[in-house]
């Protein structure tokens, strides 16, 4: 497996309540994870939780996992007869204070709480584990025809014996087969931990999800990490378990991290509300309760395409940093011509096809408008610096 790669640097430091890991290529920014002491994270959690009630209006259940009450949905329902899923209702699979496995798949936001499901994965770089879900899975992006049939069976003797499914991410592409293999041990040894702790009165956390400094090295993609700067020892131990290799990298500073590349001005940005383009051209975004609204300036650059496929490439890197979530709509420059509009939506699904939380291009409406969706993983950005008493920029 062969493939192009892009050197990246991570700087994982801790700040007062935050502990911070910023992905840097070429000098900037292009992704950030930041965890607070303030607002403690769920997300990933695995968690043996009880029902709490079942909810036929809201299509599924109310489900505690210790503190707070997570939504199950019918669609995020395991049945054991898995043909049957679709069938399934939280009022005939389900009752009340009946103990339940459940993974916090997105946390509370917009004044509802957080997100639930039985559909369990756990993920490294490479491989994500589904405990519950036999059979390997591969991207399109990574095979076709007998190369798909030979990388399927090369990752059927990797996880031979090791039991639940696996899905390849196209990270995997040009690892060497000892690392996938090292990879999938891990997460199987992970596995069989939490179910030796299954037994036992709900609700119990059986598993915390992945911190900054991991979801950092995890979410990388396809890119090679050069090297990985640290400002706590503890850290280079948290990242060897899972990543052995990248453990390697670890070099610790003594030094204000996030000096470097101005990672705390690129921060500060973040907080407003107008991100600037090449040619003179801006980036205005704004969220409401019910959606993210961007619009697209082109100042007195001529060229609408051109600036819209600027706006493109920064749209999906402030997705990422601003982890913005849910429904967003985007005003672009018009354009008349119908291939130009093709070409812009093409280039929009291309430059968030490795978003790690999934981005779904719909199209552009009647009014010109280009309609996408986000999924929700945490806080947005502001909400969190904002948490920590960092306020906007404008």
């Amino acid at each position: 497996m062969t493939g192009p790669s892009r050197d990246i640097e991570i700087l994982i430091d801790r700040a007062g309540p935050l502990l911070r890991a910023a992905v840097v290529e070429d000098g900037r920014l292009t992704d950030l994870h930041i965890d607070s002491a303030v607002r403690p994270s769920r997300l990933g959690e695995i968690v043996l939780g009880r029902v709490d009630r079942i909810v036929t209006a809201l299509n599924g259940a109310f489900v505690d996992i210790g503190g707070t009450a997570g939504l199950l949905n019918n669609a995020d329902l395991r049945t054991a007869a898995p043909t049957s899923r679709k069938a399934a209702r939280a009022g005939t699979t389900l009752r009340a204070g009946q103990p339940v496995l459940v993974q916090v798949k997105a946390e509370p936001g917009g004044g509802k709480g957080p997100s639930l499901t039985m559909d369990v994965t756990l993920p490294g770089r490479f491989l994500v584990m589904t405990p519950f879900k036999p059979g390997i899975s591969i991207s399109r992006r990574l095979a076709q025809g007998d190369a798909r049939g030979r990388l399927s069976q090369m990752i059927s003797e990797i996880t031979g014996g090791l039991g639940g499914g696996w899905i390849v991410r196209g990270s995997a592409l040009g690892v060497e087969t000892e690392l996938l293999a090292s990879e999938a041990e891990a997460l199987a040894l992970a596995w069989r931990q939490i179910e030796r702790q299954v037994a036992g009165d709900p609700p119990r956390t059986l598993s915390t999800g992945s911190s900054a400094a991991v979801r950092a090295v995890v979410e990388t993609g396809g890119r090679r990490i050069a090297r990985i700067y640290v400002s706590d020892a503890a850290i280079r131990g948290e990242l060897a378990d899972l990543a052995p290799d990248a453990a390697a990298l670890v070099e610790i500073r003594q030094e204000a991290l996030f000096d470097r590349y101005d990672i705390e001005g690129a921060i500060r940005e973040l907080s407003g509300r107008t991100v600037p383009l090449p040619g003179g051209g801006s980036l205005v975004i704004d969220r409401t309760e019910a959606l993210t609204v961007i619009d697209v300036n082109g100042g007195e650059r001529p060229n609408a395409l051109a600036t819209n496929l600027d706006a493109v490439e920064e749209i999906a890197r402030q997705l990422r940093l601003r982890n913005i979530g849910g429904i967003v709509i985007v005003d672009f420059i018009n354009m008349t011509a119908r291939r130009d509009v093709e070409h812009l939506l093409g280039a929009l699904g291309q430059a968030t096809a490795d978003d790690p939380a999934g981005v779904n291009v719909y199209g552009m409406s009647k009014l010109g408008l280009v309609e996408l969706t986000r999924q929700r993983r945490g806080p947005p950005l502001s909400d969190l610096l904002a948490s920590c008493g960092v306020s906007r920029s404008d």
